[in-house]
């Protein structure tokens, strides 16, 4: 993806997540989940498009508090899908609803979405996409690799010449760290 470490130092919607969040380690439950859901989001859409909407999708999404998305009922979806803030897809806000419950499904299988991760690791993306779209809904191949290249489990969120892709680098590993 080097377009983006053109496009975005300086930009300010794309620089700030290029610099302190895109292909940095994630492991809290939170996190993992609003990247999932924003990469569902994106979808056919422009990723400036989510990052403009991005504080309104998580004040609509209770901040992507899994607990609190799973209960969401029919009341929840008809206010999201008159929600003007967010993208209005129903398909895409009933993906999210039900990746919340199957994500607390994860700690009781491995003990969270991260552990799930970490239990798999390492996997090339063919691998990868076909255990998502076992496991979420709306998992298909971009998704998926833009999840995991946010979350630094697969290469090329940065540039090798970047200075996000050396801070990056410093970072204490985080996967495939955890005793199997």
């Amino acid at each position: 993806m080097s377009w983006y470490c053109d496009v975005a130092p300086g930009h300010p919607w794309h620089g700030p997540y290029h610099d302190t969040e895109y292909g940095f380690p994630a492991t809290d439950e939170t996190v993992l989940f609003e990247r999932l859901c924003l990469e569902i989001f994106q979808a056919g859409l422009s990723w400036l498009l989510i990052l403009k909407k991005r504080e309104a999708l998580n004040a609509a999404f209770a901040r992507f508090d899994v607990d609190r998305v799973a209960a969401f009922d029919d009341a929840d979806k008809a206010r999201l899908l008159a929600d003007a803030g967010i993208i209005r897809n129903r398909r895409k806000i009933d993906a999210v609803i039900e990746n919340a419950r199957r994500v607390q499904a994860l700690r009781v299988s491995h003990g969270g979405f991260a552990a799930w991760i970490d239990a798999h690791h390492p996997r090339d993306l063919d691998a990868w996409v076909r255990l998502f779209k076992t496991t979420f809904k709306f998992a298909g191949p971009e998704v998926v690799n833009e999840f995991l290249m946010s979350i630094d489990i697969l290469p090329g969120a940065h540039r090798a010449d970047c200075p996000v892709a050396a801070r990056i680098a410093a970072c204490a590993p985080v996967w495939g760290t955890s005793s199997r």
